[in-house]
């Protein structure tokens, strides 16, 4: 698609934003000589006075519900074997380290979206960092992995089901119906309306990690846990890539920021989901790890007797489709926004908008079904996919944005110092991520038996 044109010498200030006077403003002010970008909109949605549908409706509690359950999903019970693996003390230290790293660069996605109020996605950030070129690779990055991200949630749907039915069936009879019901879901065009979902996402997960806890705790399966462990550096790293990808959410904030009634109350919604996930991660991995033991399986609900491992994924079926649901939701806005920002078609409620909506809807969830049967070590491959991209959409990125809008004054002052030390580590981090992660989880790819594709066979 094009890049957005206009003929602006000013970036235009955000009018939902303008009278504000948190830090996000505050930070956007002191970056504004600038070198300017022309931008045809400042906002994606344009003016919604009189628009049929209406995006900008979100408060920043629901905006920080939404993140909560596109960031927490079943993968949380997969961090106690991570702890098994590092050692409790390593592992509490990278798992709130990373929490607060992340907090941090979620924070500067916020002021890189107050001084460019029309980024709606990584494809519009991409373009004012490397011109189209930035568009397209971001762009094409950001849709590939929330594919694949959405393709993973039908996978967990299809081991779910085999679960609680013993196998009653075909496992690609239970993938179509994990299709069918993620994309339901996915039908509403705004955020606010799946909003809603999270809620229940949310109860969803947390009486999940509960039950396992206290069955874990009854039942104490393991003997022994240790403060440190003897390990290679291959098995810790793909210990370590479990924590890094358990905060990979950032891929979406820009657009959730669009959403926002009022931006300016972003950092509320994302303290809200850091301050969530890092208690809740730190907390379910320590207590399931030390009744567990060093041989505490992954997810942990293995390690639970076989009728509370159902109820345990009976409860968690709300954030299995609804966590997939948001990152499809997501995906479809994306090239929705491409299709039709700039034009009526964005607000109506007219057959080809609603048609479209439908339409790529149904192509990205029947893409996601795809890889999830067709591609035998899928896991492997989804941490590939994971260390190319979410290091830099949670880590790396975050740190050249910062760069970008404080070039020229990195030593103002000591805090500009400090600052500027800060951010270039944070793109050395997601650069090292990326790279470590490339290497592990190629290795995983290489030394794994293949399944077979698009199988039948239970998988759970």
């Amino acid at each position: 698609m094009a890049a957005v044109q206009g003929n602006a010498s000013k970036p235009t200030e955000n009018p939902r934003a303008a009278h504000g006077t948190d830090d996000l403003e505050k930070e956007a002010e002191s970056v504004k000589s600038l070198p300017t970008y022309d931008a045809r909109n400042n906002d994606p949605f344009g003016d919604e006075e009189f628009a049929e549908v209406k995006y900008k409706v979100m408060t920043w509690w629901q905006c920080g519900m939404i993140m909560i359950a596109e960031t927490i999903s079943l993968g949380i019970l997969s961090l106690p074997s991570a702890v098994a693996a590092l050692g409790l003390v390593p592992a509490v230290i990278i798992i709130v380290g990373l929490g607060l790293l992340a907090t941090y660069t979620g924070y500067v996605i916020g002021q890189f979206k107050m001084r460019y109020p029309h980024v709606h996605n990584m494809a519009d950030a991409g373009e004012i960092l490397m011109g189209r070129f930035g568009r397209e690779l971001l762009g094409g990055a950001q849709i590939l992995f929330l594919v694949f991200v959405m393709g993973s949630h039908v996978l967990t749907f299809i081991v779910m089901m085999n679960v609680l039915t013993d196998h009653g069936t075909c496992s690609i009879v239970f993938g179509v119906v994990g299709m069918i019901v993620s994309l339901l879901f996915t039908l509403p065009r705004t955020l606010k309306n799946v909003s809603w979902l999270s809620i229940s996402s949310f109860i969803s997960i947390f009486a999940a990690v509960m039950i396992t806890m206290v069955a874990i705790g009854i039942q104490r399966p393991g003997k022994t846990v240790d403060a440190t462990v003897d390990t290679s550096f291959y098995k810790a790293f793909i210990a370590v890539t479990n924590i890094i990808f358990a905060y990979a959410g950032h891929v979406a904030f820009f657009g959730f920021i669009s959403e926002l009634k009022e931006p300016a109350g972003y950092p509320k919604a994302l303290y809200l989901l850091q301050g969530t996930n890092t208690l809740l991660y730190t907390v379910s991995a320590v207590v399931i790890y030390r009744f567990g033991g060093k041989d505490v399986a992954s997810p942990a609900l293995g390690s639970t007797g076989p009728i509370v491992r159902k109820v345990a994924y009976g409860v968690a079926i709300p954030t299995i489709v609804i966590a997939g649901v948001i990152n499809g939701h997501v995906a479809v806005k994306y090239v929705y926004v491409r299709l039709f920002r700039g034009t009526d078609h964005m607000s109506k409620r007219n057959f080809l908008s609603i048609g479209t909506w439908v339409g790529l809807a149904t192509l990205l969830w029947l893409l996601a079904w795809i890889i999830a049967e067709a591609i035998p070590v899928f896991n492997n491959l989804l941490s590939l996919i994971t260390a190319l991209f979410a290091s830099w959409f949670t880590y790396g990125l975050s740190g050249v944005f910062w760069l970008y809008l404080n070039y020229g004054k990195y030593t103002s002052s000591p805090r500009k110092i400090f600052l500027t030390g800060l951010n270039i580590f944070v793109f050395c981090a997601g650069a090292a991520i990326c790279g470590l992660g490339l290497y592990v989880s190629g290795r995983a790819i290489h030394e794994s038996s293949s399944g077979s594709a698009f199988s039948c066979a239970n998988n759970a």
